[in-house]
């Protein structure tokens, strides 16, 4: 930072921490929660290029305490935060980086409409953009855009980690199931699943996703 010298701030919690600060001006934030006793082994092998790291953020850390308590999958009108402020999470709910990056594409849900059956295939195109080897957490998420008790805006349903290459491409599938996937308790506390459409968002986070449309028939 000022001193020129490259600074890298290493976390150790339990759960979120308030660090605008850091992220506003530390180039680089290692998560590590609770690492144990091969704390000091695993920390300088990402430190010094041996190990690329792929782990995602299992939580969501907020920007203020205005905005607690803070949820991913929260309902629609449940949007905390102060007045004027940015209400979004300071790192989202499936977030974290990589010395590489990743592309999402060519994201398919097959069929579209389901009239008869359980299970829905789902597959997206993921590449790797950079110039090293590295794991992607794809992960997949749905919104049941109406229904009649208040969904959440999004819940996470599958996720795969996969390994690639620099420049190469991987179709990822996942299977949906609707009496697992697409249900929910009514006001009768009995487990539905109603006709009507579906966000399906594959992506690298809770925040940075593929949309496709999923409609469940009569």
């Amino acid at each position: 930072m000022e001193t020129g010298k490259p600074v890298i701030v290493l976390l150790i919690n339990s759960g979120p921490l308030s660090i605008n600060y850091i992220a506003e001006n530390v180039p680089a934030i290692l998560e590590g929660f609770y690492l144990g006793q091969e704390t000091g082994v695993g920390v300088a092998d990402v430190v010094f290029g041996d190990y690329n790291p792929a782990g995602k953020l299992t939580i969501s850390f907020p920007r203020s305490v205005g905005q607690l308590p803070l949820y991913y999958n929260r309902k629609p009108t449940a949007r905390r935060g102060y007045l004027f402020a940015n209400k979004e999470p300071l790192f989202p709910f499936g977030f974290g980086l990589s010395y590489t990056t990743f592309a999402y594409s060519n994201l398919k849900v097959n069929p579209a409409k389901l009239v008869s059956g359980d299970k829905v295939k789902v597959s997206v195109t993921v590449t790797n953009t950079g110039k090293r080897a590295g794991d992607e957490i794809v992960q997949l998420y749905v919104r049941d855009l109406v229904s009649s008790v208040t969904q959440p805006i999004m819940k996470l349903r599958k996720f795969k980690r996969i390994s690639l290459a620099p420049g190469r491409s991987r179709t990822v599938e996942f299977e949906l199931s609707v009496y697992k996937d697409l249900t929910f308790l009514d006001e009768n506390m009995k487990l539905v699943a109603e006709p009507g459409w579906f966000d399906i968002m594959v992506g690298t986070s809770s925040v940075k996703y593929e949309t496709a449309k999923l409609e469940l028939a009569k």
